[in-house]
């Protein structure tokens, strides 16, 4: 039989434990929305806090980001021959991918950074544990509001980057690029679905799902001392973004196989 130590000591094992304990706080955090009773105070001061410091970035960030993909994209298609496929191509790109991704981003490098710290906080000066003693579950009691208001607030404001950034590329394709008003809204219409709308916020809401839970999961295990709450909320920053990008990969390739376009 192999000892503790040399257990310890088998490369990948101390990652693949932690990956487990995330999977089982994100399981607790799905038992916990259905507990009574629910946080609802808690609920929509951590959704008014993530909302105020992330709205006016989110704005700024999308109209470069649907501008940068509507010129990108319309320089291609004009050199291509099929410029008046710049409309479909930008704002598919920007729905599907740029306005989650950028909303998860945000979500969590500012919400899901202050999520961590408070909760880090709480937890080395022992309220954590205390709460636990007195028959109260943290996950209950703080982390489950705090994922629910990531998930609500992502949701909003990726229907606000979508609407930014089309509207971004809409002008900067028409007025910088000699576009067509008409063309740009006729071939986007054409191709395409609502699906691609719903995936788009599908999308926000696991990221949100994800940028809460890992935030929540960094803070109930910090490194020891006010040092080691600095140092989880730079893991659980990284963390997420490493894991939004795989996890988008995913969706998008599950998404492409089972919905077929209006083409097809």
């Amino acid at each position: 039989m192999s000892s503790p130590a040399s257990t310890a000591r088998i490369p990948g094992l101390g990652m693949l434990r932690e990956t487990g304990k995330l999977f089982a706080l994100g399981l607790d955090v799905a038992r916990g929305v259905f507990q009574r009773p629910f946080q609802f105070r808690e609920f929509i001061q951590q959704a008014w806090f993530i909302a105020s410091v992330t709205i006016l970035p989110t704005a700024l960030v999308a109209i470069p980001f649907g501008a940068v993909i509507s010129m990108q994209f319309g320089s291609l298609a004009k050199q291509l021959g099929a410029q008046s496929y710049t409309g479909a191509g930008s704002v598919l790109a920007t729905v599907q991918q740029a306005s989650p991704l950028v909303v998860a981003l945000l979500v969590a490098g500012a919400g899901g950074s202050a999520i961590c710290a408070d909760i880090g906080a709480r937890t080395i000066r022992e309220e954590i544990d205390a709460m636990e003693v007195l028959g109260v579950s943290a996950v209950q009691r703080l982390v489950v509001p705090r994922v629910l208001a990531c998930m609500f607030v992502a949701l909003l404001l990726n229907g606000m980057v979508s609407v930014i950034g089309v509207l971004g590329g809409y002008f900067f394709n028409v007025v910088l690029q000699d576009g067509t008003p008409g063309a740009y809204l006729a071939i986007f219409s054409a191709l395409a679905q609502l699906s691609d709308l719903w995936i788009g916020e599908i999308k926000a809401l696991i990221f949100g799902f994800i940028a809460a839970v890992v935030a929540a999961y960094r803070g109930l295990n910090p490194p020891p001392g006010p040092k080691g709450v600095g140092d989880a909320v730079n893991q659980s920053v990284v963390i997420t973004f490493l894991l939004l990008f795989v996890v988008n990969t995913v969706i998008t390739l599950i998404y492409l196989q089972l919905v077929p376009s209006k083409l097809d």
